[in-house]
């Protein structure tokens, strides 16, 4: 016996091209950003500088949830959404720190 695939309905498939090309393009991004806060690893590394910065990190969460209220998203979801980020930028500042030290030694 065959299975058939049901018909998925036009309008179905525009949107999901549309989520596509949207999750592409957060990918996209995503990897800007970590380029950036890469060099900020290894400019916090060269100045001794500690890997998080709690303040800049609170002001961050304030900001992104008052976009996110005014786009409406769930200021919620976008601050853990940032949240996870954080976490993983500041893994990386701190293998940036040292690899640094380690060079030095």
């Amino acid at each position: 016996m065959t299975q058939t695939t049901p018909a998925v309905h036009p309008e179905l498939l525009r949107l999901r091209d549309s989520i596509d090309n949207i999750d592409a393009a957060l990918i996209h991004l995503l990897a800007e950003r970590f380029k950036c806060t890469q060099q900020v690893g290894h400019l916090k590394a060269t100045q001794s500088l500690p890997a998080a910065d709690p303040a800049r990190e609170a002001r961050q969460i304030a900001r992104l949830r008052q976009l996110a209220e005014t786009a409406k998203l769930d200021p919620d979801f976008a601050e853990k959404f940032l949240a996870f980020i954080v976490k993983e930028v500041i893994r990386h500042h701190e293998a940036i720190a040292s690899e640094s030290k380690a060079a030095k030694a």
